[in-house]
């Protein structure tokens, strides 16, 4: 039932900042943030598969994570509707202001950035774990 759990929240990430911080908060879990263009960006949607689908990620990040994802497809039919545009907007302001794709977006549960990752770098799931890892001793 966990795994199936875990690929539902997975496939739902937190879309609002604040409501990722009020959830890492009261989960003492850690918040990343995921940049993609989904429907365009091939090193996004290699990054979605390869990566985040993967069960042993999706069981990481269930126990350690609050995901988040801020998309921008390109699609007329992917178009997202204007607030959550606006949403993901200001979050590339703040986070994202040269426009990587993908790019991933460590924070602590007040949203201070501890560690980003631009680009795809064809990690394995472990891979990403374990740069994650030492942010959740401290």
């Amino acid at each position: 039932m966990l795994g199936l759990f875990a690929f539902i929240f997975a496939e739902n990430p937190i879309k609002d900042l604040a409501k990722a911080k009020e959830t890492a908060k009261a989960e003492h879990k850690l918040i990343l943030l995921k940049f993609s263009g989904s429907d365009w960006c091939v090193p996004c949607i290699r990054l979605q598969k390869q990566i985040m689908d993967t069960e042993q990620f999706q069981f990481f990040s269930d126990k350690y994570l609050v995901l988040m994802d801020a998309d921008f497809p390109r699609l007329k039919k992917n178009k997202l509707p204007k607030e959550e545009q606006e949403k993901n907007e200001a979050l590339a302001e703040k986070f994202n202001k040269d426009g990587v794709f993908p790019k991933l977006v460590l924070m602590d549960p007040s949203g201070k950035v501890l560690k980003f990752w631009d680009g795809f770098n064809n990690w394995s799931p472990q891979t990403l774990i374990d740069n994650i890892k030492p942010f959740l001793e401290k």
